[in-house]
């Protein structure tokens, strides 16, 4: 019986845009009313492994960023690299260092291609094969070429999974714990960063250290990859695919009902039909039924969008996060920590500091809002970087300055643009294009990153590190501006009723 009754509800879905047959169109009721929907039923032990499982993509991420940074010091050791091209340039190790980050833009352009084709899930399945396969070919790397190949391997796996993986749980989550769940990812990627710094020094004295850094990684995307073997496909895929006639629209009906009931757990099996009809009516009013052209992407809804999560994206790499992370071992010794030996210490004390920030995102990002903490983290930015400023220019004989701003910094920017970001640009694009429009974004943080990595250096030998942060802070400034005119607030929202009210 109760199939009978799915049967009959499915039948009337294939008629939606139809006015005529009395179906989902024929009701005069806007179908996104004004006021915020009733809370989405869900089991919380049902809604852990769809995040669980991408987030250990991202936990990867971090991972490479940590041991990347220990291994550089192995490698270049003549005692304990365990190779004999350790001779190496300042060419080869910007290569080394910055070869997952190429990679990842390699990744993001071909998520570009194959998003929408394959789906988030099979993407990060992708991603972990190749996270997988990246990581034994770095370990066991018996020249720089071969490790090079390793590094971009593993970097393509990077550039899918930060495109798949908060596409995935955006999708997938609750709208009321959507900002909690995407947050936590970030939340994994400096839980891999911390990893990675205290895994590396613990390798870092060994010979051959690096190879065992790159290998002891090895079974998380393993897990990963089962894990979302065993996930279901994203519901809201499913159906944009069932909407464009891209299968048979029964079956894929079907199997967005079945995927709805295993991600929200038993407390909606006699309702996730009826939410499956409410997901159908709301893509469909908002005009999800008529396949994307690339064209539509820099038109109307989707160029907001863009505009939205470029500007983000953008904003996360050019108000100084690299630069500033650059220069933190060098500071905090002029505050008295020791030398260069505890560089790796020093790091993990970054991370460990950017870890409870972003866990106090996450506990309040679903009840403060985004536009809240993106003001309150930003305005701190701006505070920290004129500090940092004055201090290389004014007060450089007062390191207690120079180690609050540092501080201060990576707190607001932990609160602000590291979690907000992600979560905004997984949230803001209509469906029918939030494969490409996430994966143009994606590729504008890596982009983005690869340049201010690049120009640094040179920038900070012309006008001095005091000048460059001045004008980090000035970014941050007009940042402020972007946030106030341009970006909505989502909180509660789900993701058609953002696409209806922000767009």
């Amino acid at each position: 019986m109760v199939f009978d009754s799915e049967k009959q509800s499915i039948a009337s879905l294939g008629q939606v845009g139809d006015s005529s047959s009395g179906g989902i169109n024929s009701v005069k009721e806007p179908l996104i009313k004004e006021n915020h929907h009733s809370p989405e039923d869900y089991s919380v032990l049902a809604a852990i492994p769809p995040f669980l499982f991408p987030a250990l993509g991202a936990l990867l991420f971090g991972y490479e960023i940590g041991a990347t940074s220990c291994a550089i010091i192995s490698i270049k050791s003549p005692t304990l690299s365990g190779i004999s091209w350790y001779t190496l340039s300042p060419v080869d190790v910007g290569i080394i260092t910055s070869g997952s980050l190429y990679g990842a833009l390699i990744g993001s352009i071909v998520a570009f291609s194959i998003a929408d084709t394959i789906g988030r899930r099979k993407e990060l399945i992708l991603a972990a094969f190749l996270y997988v396969v990246g990581a034994i070919v770095t370990s066991l790397a018996p020249v720089f070429s071969v490790l090079i190949i390793g590094r971009l391997m593993y970097g393509v796996g990077i550039g899918l999974t930060m495109h798949a993986a908060p596409m995935y749980i955006a999708e997938t989550s609750p709208s009321q714990i959507r900002g909690r769940m995407i947050s936590l990812k970030e939340f994994s990627t400096v839980i891999g960063m911390v990893g990675g710094y205290g895994i590396g020094s613990l390798w870092v004295t060994v010979i051959s250290g690096w190879r065992y850094m790159y290998a002891t990684i090895i079974p998380v995307p393993v897990i990963m990859g089962i894990g979302m073997c065993w996930l279901p496909a994203s519901p809201r895929w499913l159906l944009l695919r069932s909407l464009q006639g891209k299968g048979n629209v029964e079956s894929l009906q079907q199997a967005a009902i079945r995927s709805l009931r295993r991600l929200r757990g038993s407390v909606v099996v006699d309702s996730a039909v009826e939410q499956v009809d409410e997901i159908l009516a709301e893509l469909s009013s908002v005009g999800e039924g008529k396949e994307a052209t690339l064209g539509e992407i820099f038109q109307g809804k989707c160029l907001k969008a863009l505009t939205i999560a470029g500007g983000l994206v953008l904003l996360q790499q050019i108000t100084g996060q690299p630069s500033v992370l650059y220069y933190a071992p060098s500071i905090l010794q002029t505050a008295g920590f020791s030398a260069a030996t505890d560089a790796t210490r020093i790091s993990i004390l970054l991370g460990l500091l950017k870890l409870v920030m972003t866990g106090v995102a996450v506990v309040v990002i679903d009840k403060l809002g985004r536009r809240p903490l993106l003001f309150g983290g930003v305005s701190g930015m701006v505070i920290s970087l004129f500090l940092l400023g004055s201090y290389y220019i004014f007060y450089n004989t007062v390191p207690a300055v120079a180690v609050v701003a540092l501080l201060l910094y990576v707190g607001c920017y932990q609160l602000s643009f590291g979690p907000i970001g992600w979560l905004m640009i997984s949230e803001i694009f209509p469906l029918k294009l939030r494969g490409r429009g996430i994966s143009i974004a994606v590729l504008v943080n890596f982009g983005t990153n690869a340049l201010v990595t690049f120009a640094f250096s040179p920038l900070k030998e012309l006008f001095g590190a005091g000048v460059l942060f001045f004008g980090f802070g000035v970014i941050c400034v007009l940042s402020l501006f972007f946030i106030y005119f341009i970006v909505p607030e989502t909180k509660g929202l789900t993701l058609e009723e953002i696409e209806a009210k922000c767009l």
